[in-house]
């Protein structure tokens, strides 16, 4: 019976196989969107168990469990855990033909040995396995990349942030590894969003200007760009779609109040 998952997995053709191993396999990693931070980075952190590895930020494995009916008190809340690896690793089965099964279990067998396939009954075994691994010295986040082969991270950064994180490991000669910032204004174009409002008022702080327009909000961010480009951004945002009847060019673009929420409209 051939293996759940071998040195061939998703490469059905002898062409394929070539490439891969004789080619791809060995070139450094050009990470252009990555949800590491940057402060971990610089401070080198060591996970204390795979929960933290895998469920500390990683939206996609949330929305895995939401789609499956998970509370949210495993998912981003306070449950321990040990029992929120549980809830993820029940759920994953379901996730089978999507990539997100593909990736789990490539990580797994990558960076941790385990060979088989993780569920709710597995479950145990591997939370022990993988947290025994996580002591050694090599599986620092520092260590994980450098284990990973990549030669550049483009981590995911707001507007308003300062950058100094990226400062920090600029001047640190003992990281190796390229890590640029990545401009992501996702807040400051989600207008329908709650909380909007409040940080287009953060924005304004930070860039030392009023924020009464879209001219003014392009301004500013505009003078973060600026700011970001000196750090070595190298990506950014990409707009998902536009609607020219929204644009806020048109007509003048009035930033109007509306409740607790702030929109524009022409």
């Amino acid at each position: 019976m051939k293996p759940f998952m071998d040195k061939d997995f998703l490469l059905s053709t002898p062409t394929a196989q070539k490439l891969y191993h004789e080619y791809a396999a060995d070139m450094p990693i050009i990470d252009y969107h990555c949800h590491v931070s940057p402060r971990e980075i610089f401070e080198d952190r060591r996970f204390e168990n795979i929960t933290q590895v895998w469920l500390g930020g990683d939206h996609y494995k949330w929305r895995v469990m939401r789609s499956n009916g998970v509370e949210e008190k495993y998912i981003t809340g306070d449950a321990p855990d040990r029992e929120k690896f549980q809830k993820f690793a029940e759920a994953l089965p379901r996730a089978i033909g999507n990539p997100m099964y593909h990736w789990c279990h490539l990580e797994l067998k990558k960076y941790f040995g385990y060979e088989g396939a993780l569920n709710g009954e597995t479950a145990e075994e591997v939370w022990n396995l993988c947290n025994e691994k996580l002591k050694e010295p090599g599986m620092s986040v520092r260590g994980l990349i450098a284990q990973s082969n990549v030669a550049f991270v483009g981590t995911t950064d707001d507007p308003v942030d300062s950058l100094e994180w990226h400062q920090k490991i600029k001047e640190d000669p003992s990281i190796t590894t390229v890590v640029a910032p990545s401009f992501r204004p996702d807040k400051a174009l989600n207008i329908d969003k709650a909380g909007w409002k409040e940080y287009i008022a953060k924005l304004a702080e930070v860039c030392g200007c009023e924020i009464k327009d879209s001219a003014a909000l392009e301004c500013a961010l505009a003078s973060r760009i600026d700011h970001f480009d000196a750090a070595g951004c190298r990506s950014g945002y990409g707009v998902q779609q536009g609607d020219e009847r929204r644009s806020p060019h048109r007509g003048g673009g009035r930033a109007v109040q509306d409740g607790s929420a702030a929109v524009l409209r022409p």
